[in-house]
């Protein structure tokens, strides 16, 4: 992975946001129409969750759920995401991004507003040079956990 490279030189740029009032049926017409998987939620500016397509299918859709119902009862809370900053170098991101078994990644600037995301794809696909295979093979393992 090229060291001197950073979030800010792959990450998608303008992502896909909404209030967390939105509902989760226009929340997975966002998803469709921009061909995305995630979803961030914000209040003023600020980031206060993300929803993936997975958290719809699995939290929302396996129950009997009003598709009128908040994104804000299906998201994963700020408080529970890891995020960086656009000059994060790609092998931090890459190796926090194992150590924590997280697949997209919210880039936010030094006032948490959200100006990015990061997938682990982009990971894989736009950084040169090779991918640091340790850190990108770590965040795809299963969880001894479960």
């Amino acid at each position: 992975m090229n060291p001197s490279k950073t979030l800010r030189d792959i990450m998608s740029a303008d992502p896909v946001m909404v209030q967390p009032d939105t509902s989760i049926q226009e929340v997975a017409r966002l998803m469709q129409s921009h061909d995305i998987g995630n979803v961030l939620i914000t209040e003023n500016d600020r980031l206060s969750g993300i929803v993936t397509d997975r958290d719809l299918v699995v939290r929302a859709l396996t129950g009997n759920v009003d598709p009128n119902s908040a994104v804000r009862d299906y998201m994963t809370s700020a408080s529970d995401l890891l995020t960086c900053t656009p000059e994060t170098s790609l092998q931090d991101a890459a190796q926090q991004m194992a150590d924590r078994q997280v697949r997209r990644l919210p880039v936010v600037d030094s006032g948490g507003k959200p100006v990015g995301i990061v997938s682990l794809a982009d990971l894989a696909v736009k950084s040169s040079g090779g991918a640091d295979e340790t850190a990108l093979e770590g965040i795809s393992q299963p969880s001894h956990n479960q």
